[in-house]
């Protein structure tokens, strides 16, 4: 695959698809820009070969055809500017592929750079629509693919764009480059040991993950709503904690498969329980054996997180991907901040899966103590399955 470095861009119009898919508050103000700040290394080689730069994301889930102001990227050119620190006015289109996207992109001078509005304005983007794909293309020379949040999407401007450059025309941004690297570096070739914390609600989320990650660590923690479904294969009553049924086996599976491994595998001990879902409840902090009927764990307990903490103490290779309770919440959010505070001071090499995850190590201001944190929740996941991404297959092909 190639990267930018490999082609030649100078001069040229550059077509770059980023993620731009960053969270805003209710009054439309981004909350973290960290998605547009890992794109401007691209951006800024482009701006440096004096090409034409023509930029284009999606940002949620709009109606398509459908124009709604929260769904605009205009905040995000506003942003990029700030960002790039340039003299030159970032030019906005007022849609996708119409006369002013077209129009605009038409007058760009060398060092110019044009964002269209949101992909997803276009029913084209998700159905991975090749007429669409071809309207996009022509705005380019050379295609750049840096969108690695959205490159497990099998969407118009990621995947069928692709044929209509060929190799020498396209290529990954840095980012994109960057993500990989990291990846494949910790999954195939860790330094040992290699220890994987994996959270979140559920076990269905993330099972081909563990599947594949019980092979490749020396450790494995789970914790997150998650780990009651592993506690229940074990025999322990978990009152009214998340607990899916159906996937009691797979969890003793998995269990089977550490121990003929030797791979170490730790559960939670105890839990910060509640009796509804709710930061103003009553919580007690329990042992797992000891959670009542019509109470629910919602956070790890402090003897889990020691636990944790002596686990990882000798860890060369960490991943993390998946928090360790109802982080939203306040009251329910210290287990996760404490694994993002204990994974930061450890001298391992440190990856962190994007999403919640990243949001929890942002939170606790561990963010630049960290080896590395990816821009995407469920390509990261993707890849910790092994599985191939439609947006890197396609840049390849």
């Amino acid at each position: 695959m190639n990267i930018i470095k490999d082609i030649e861009i100078t001069g040229k119009r550059v077509l770059i698809r980023c993620d731009f898919n960053v969270p805003k508050d209710e009054f439309g103000n981004i909350t973290d820009d960290r998605r547009i700040r890992e794109a401007l290394p691209t951006i800024r080689y482009c701006i440096d070969r004096d090409c034409k730069i023509i930029l284009m994301s999606h940002y949620e889930r709009p109606k398509p055809g459908v124009y709604e102001e929260r769904f605009s990227l205009k905040p995000v050119a506003k942003r990029l500017h700030t960002l790039l620190k340039i003299s030159k006015e970032i030019y906005m289109a007022e849609d996708v592929i119409g006369e002013d996207a077209k129009a605009k992109a038409a007058t760009l001078e060398a060092g110019d750079i044009l964002l269209l509005e949101n992909l997803r304005y276009e029913a084209g983007e998700t159905e991975n629509d090749s007429d669409f794909a071809k309207a996009l293309a022509d705005f380019g020379d050379v295609y750049i693919n840096d969108a690695f949040g959205a490159c497990h999407r099998k969407h118009a401007s990621i995947h069928a764009i692709t044929q209509y450059f060929d190799k020498a025309h396209r290529a990954a941004g840095f980012l994109l480059a960057k993500e990989i690297n990291f990846f494949s570096k910790m999954l195939d070739n860790p330094v040992r040991p290699f220890v994987a914390v994996v959270g979140g609600s559920k076990v269905s989320g993330k099972l081909q993950a563990l599947l594949k990650l019980v092979d490749k660590v020396d450790k494995l923690i789970i914790g997150g709503g998650m780990a009651f479904t592993f506690l229940r294969a074990l025999g322990i009553e978990t009152g009214n904690s998340l607990v899916e049924e159906e996937l009691i086996d797979e969890a003793s599976a998995i269990m089977a498969r550490a121990k003929e491994l030797s791979v170490k595998l730790y559960l939670p001990v105890d839990v910060v329980a509640a009796q509804e879902f709710s930061e103003n409840t009553t919580v007690k902090y329990l042992p797992v054996q000891e959670i009542p009927e019509g109470w629910m764990g919602l956070d790890i307990g402090p003897a889990s997180i020691r636990l944790f903490r002596e686990a990882l103490n000798d860890a060369k290779s960490i991943i993390w991907n998946g928090p360790m309770g109802v982080y939203e919440m306040d009251r329910y959010a210290k287990g996760s901040l404490m694994m993002s505070n204990i994974i930061a001071q450890t001298h391992a090499t440190t990856v962190v899966g994007g999403g919640d995850t990243a949001d929890v190590v942002n939170r606790a201001g561990d963010i630049d103590e960290m080896t590395f944190v990816s821009t995407g929740g469920g390509a990261s996941l993707k890849l910790l399955e092994g599985e191939r991404l439609p947006g890197i297959e396609a840049l390849e092909s």
